[in-house]
């Protein structure tokens, strides 16, 4: 239920409502962590009865939803206009589970958050119909990354119907990336076929969130708090850069977060940042549409999934060479040393045919390379889920056209570069099997060959 009344418009895909404490600090979705100091202290039997009383809330809260959502203001900093506004989940006032951390993390303890998510995103859109918002400004929802490729009940499908009234944006943090790459990409490239906008969350939280910008393109990028709250860091700076050239080059949004007082305010300026979020501008409470608005132009473009390989895709953009393995070897390899030097910021992506081309000694460099670098891939037939610490692995069929691919792809902030190969199919020996081969530093046919592998990319499930 929505201020005593039950909700008949429900929406969206998994995780929209943010879930922010009242106090003025900015909570990142993470694992359950009590708010109550004193839990430390309580006793056993103390501990159990809460946690029993949590459960029977959090029952109650999904049987009759009775998620309350609250807006809070995103504005146009050279202007002060309210361009959008971000939802944020509360439980039922007094009750254990009011505040989001209670409540999410509840929910994580009990495997239910994606029930908890579909009654937050109901009354984030129900809310903002009921509030008279219109298309007029933004709604910023958040997708909770646990939660990504979950079935959808039924009513969830009346979502698409009653967002139409509004303008949405979702916001991703970049730990939805790394649990559940394809599963993320599909629901970008859904959310982007309604309409919807994209924002990436907390960015400069984690240097991953950075490495996630290529991938997803997304229409807004919301820099953490810390950016304007704390001093400048070399590591700040670093991340200052990588979203001033993604912003250069596809026009999206930047948006500061935390902002408290006119000095916050000439820093996310400075940063490059055009609209601002905090309360400065406004507490989370009651959403207030205003008059005249415009909401925020869209100008990225999705990527789009393509069902060919990134060989298949290349083959009709640039001309090809053929080389033998011995010969491509070492080209591969210094492909690999780029995203080294990508750090936490890269993304290093590669398709070895078989298992059996991922030996030990590939398996002890990908485990180096996943210790430096956000986000490492590994394809073949036959392949393990984790082929190697900290590399995530897809397992391709027999008959799969990218099980005769040797593709290495490489993202970072300031550089792409892919080599993509197509066996020949010679017989004899290994080093002398000869691949007709591509290899381009175009940034967008490097993000295209990137997100057709990254699609394949098997979910963590725990």
């Amino acid at each position: 239920m929505l201020s005593g009344r039950p909700i008949s418009l429900v929406a969206r895909p998994a995780g929209l409502v943010r879930r922010h404490s009242p106090q003025p600090v900015h909570l990142t979705l993470k694992p359950y962590l009590a708010d109550d100091s004193t839990m430390g202290t309580v006793s056993i039997p103390g501990k159990s009865r809460l946690l029993s009383a949590e459960a029977a809330c959090l029952d109650e809260i999904i049987e009759t939803q009775a998620v309350r959502a609250v807006y809070q203001p995103i504005v146009e900093l050279d202007t002060g206009r309210v361009v959008g506004w971000e939802a944020l989940a509360r439980g039922p006032v007094g009750s254990v589970l009011e505040f989001p951390d209670r409540m999410f993390g509840a929910a994580a303890r009990l495997g239910r958050t994606a029930e908890l998510d579909h009654c937050c995103r109901a009354a984030a859109v129900a809310g903002a119909i009921t509030a008279g918002l219109g298309r007029g400004q933004e709604l910023f929802v958040n997708v909770e990354p646990d939660v990504a490729g979950a079935p959808v009940p039924a009513f969830l499908q009346q979502a698409r119907d009653a967002a139409q009234a509004l303008r949405i944006t979702v916001e991703i943090t970049e730990r939805a990336l790394t649990v559940a790459p394809a599963e993320l990409i599909a629901l970008v490239e859904m959310y982007r076929s309604w309409g919807w906008g994209i924002a990436i969350d907390d960015v400069g939280a984690d240097p991953r969130s950075v490495a996630l910008m290529p991938l997803l393109r997304p229409d807004v990028i919301k820099l953490d708090m810390t950016f304007v709250q704390e001093p400048m860091t070399r590591e700040r700076a670093r991340v200052v850069h990588a979203v001033a050239a993604e912003a250069e080059r596809s026009g999206t949004v930047v948006l500061a977060e935390g902002i408290e007082h006119a000095e916050h305010v000439a820093v996310a300026k400075a940063l490059g940042a055009t609209l601002g979020q905090g309360w400065h501008f406004g507490r989370p409470g009651a959403l207030s549409p205003g008059p005249g608005a415009e909401g925020i132009t869209r100008t990225a473009k999705p990527v789009g999934l393509g069902q060919d390989t990134p060989f298949e895709h290349l083959l009709e953009l640039r001309r090809t060479r053929i080389g033998t393995k011995a010969q491509l070897l070492q080209m591969s390899l210094a492909l690999e040393e780029q995203a080294l030097l990508q750090g936490e910021s890269g993304v290093l992506l590669s398709t070895f045919q078989e298992a059996r081309y991922f030996p030990r000694s590939t398996r002890e460099r990908y485990t180096r390379l996943a210790a430096e670098v956000a986000l490492v891939g590994a394809l073949a037939q036959d392949l393990d889920p984790e082929p190697a610490p900290g590399v995530r692995g897809s397992a391709l069929d027999s008959d799969d056209s990218l099980r005769g691919e040797w593709d290495v792809v490489v993202l970072g902030p300031h550089f792409a570069g892919a080599f993509v190969a197509r066996d020949l199919g010679d017989a004899g020996a290994d080093g002398g099997r000869r691949f007709e081969y591509i290899v381009t530093y175009d940034r967008n046919l490097v993000v295209a060959a990137a997100t057709r592998l990254t699609a394949r990319i098997a979910a963590i499930r725990t």
